[in-house]
């Protein structure tokens, strides 16, 4: 699976038939209570739940029944003892390996939650997932320095490393001075901590040069959506240019608040549609979504220092990346500037 560019042709991205295609979330929000309207929410949650009932998005059992009662709640309103017999959740998929003691606790949760509309229920939904430690993170299967498995996920903040499913490291944007890709390959370069003088480069390997190709980009298109007030216009053709002249074009985190806040329309009306059932064999058993691979070319916030250079990408992908100084509250004061380098 891959994004859609949509700066060039379908068929230059897609060799094989058939063309299937899925409306996904790419960036996740840190903070979902600042989306404007109800069905940016209500798309979020439709992700979310996705993501949780696939496995890719990991909860402990109490954090699998609160958010399944509040989805419960948007999609059913208030609970109804004459209506919602003892098995009308069973119907429901919320985690990938669901149980009856799972479905009671939602059941028992789904009572308390009286009086709340869909768009309230939505609404504590978002804020109960976000806190989950693999929110908005996108992850890449590779391997250290020493060939130990690990696995490199791209958020909102930075980069994380994840060892058997628990994170033993962190790079804050601001921290990385460079990131770069040869073959399969893929590198970072952090600033010196405090009682250091020099800059460290800390290697990956990456399944295949595609892999490591992709991974720079979904770091390349965090960045420049999470960090930055505008992505940084291609620069003009060169003759005989090497390197990588990929670009995020899309929409900044930052343009994306600022068109959002000059709506000037009535909220557009839509309808929920129900989850996705799960049907049960004779025995009873669930035979409903199957898991998900950890790894979807799908694609959470921290103090940020001023004055960060970010990104100088070297061989098959060459970029440099520069964020202006930021004020207190975090927002940028420069126009951040990226600078393709050879």
């Amino acid at each position: 699976q891959n994004w859609l560019d949509s700066s060039k042709e379908i068929k230059r991205q897609i060799r094989s038939l058939p063309w299937i295609f899925t409306f996904n979330v790419k960036f996740y929000p840190p903070d979902p209570s600042q989306l404007t309207e109800d069905i940016t929410r209500y798309f979020l949650c439709l992700q979310l739940r996705q993501d949780i009932a696939s496995g890719r998005l990991p909860c402990s059992f109490v954090t699998h029944a609160l958010l399944g009662s509040y989805t419960l709640q948007a999609e059913l309103g208030d609970h109804d003892p004459e209506e919602h017999r003892s098995d009308y959740i069973s119907e429901f998929q919320f985690a990938p390996n669901q149980t009856q003691e799972m479905e009671e606790k939602v059941a028992e949760l789904h009572k308390t939650h009286r009086g709340l509309t869909p768009a309230q229920a939505d609404s504590q939904f978002l804020e109960n997932a976000k806190r989950l430690s693999m929110y908005g993170v996108d992850l890449h299967h590779a391997k250290d320095s020493e060939g130990v498995d690990i696995m490199l996920g791209v958020c909102a903040n930075g980069l994380l490393i994840y060892k058997d499913r628990l994170r033993i490291n962190r790079f804050a944007w601001p921290k990385i001075l460079k990131i770069s890709y040869k073959r399969s390959n893929f590198y970072i370069k952090v600033r010196p901590a405090e009682l250091e003088q020099f800059e460290s480069t800390i290697g990956f390997k990456l399944p295949n040069h595609r892999a490591a190709k992709r991974l720079w980009k979904v770091c390349v298109e965090h960045h420049t959506f999470f960090r930055l007030l505008s992505p940084e216009q291609p620069p003009k053709a060169k003759f005989l240019t090497l390197g990588s002249k990929f670009r995020y074009s899309g929409r900044t985190q930052a343009q994306t608040r600022q068109a959002s806040n000059l709506i000037d329309r009535p909220a557009p009306y839509f309808e929920r549609t129900s989850s996705k059932r799960v049907s049960r064999s004779l025995d009873g058993a669930p035979m409903g979504i199957s898991d998900q691979s950890l790894l979807r070319d799908l694609p959470a916030t921290e103090g940020q220092a001023a004055g960060d250079k970010i990104i100088d990408i070297e061989a098959a992908g060459q970029a440099k990346l520069k964020e202006g100084g930021r004020e207190e509250d975090g927002s940028p004061v420069k126009t951040p500037q990226l600078e393709l380098t050879q």
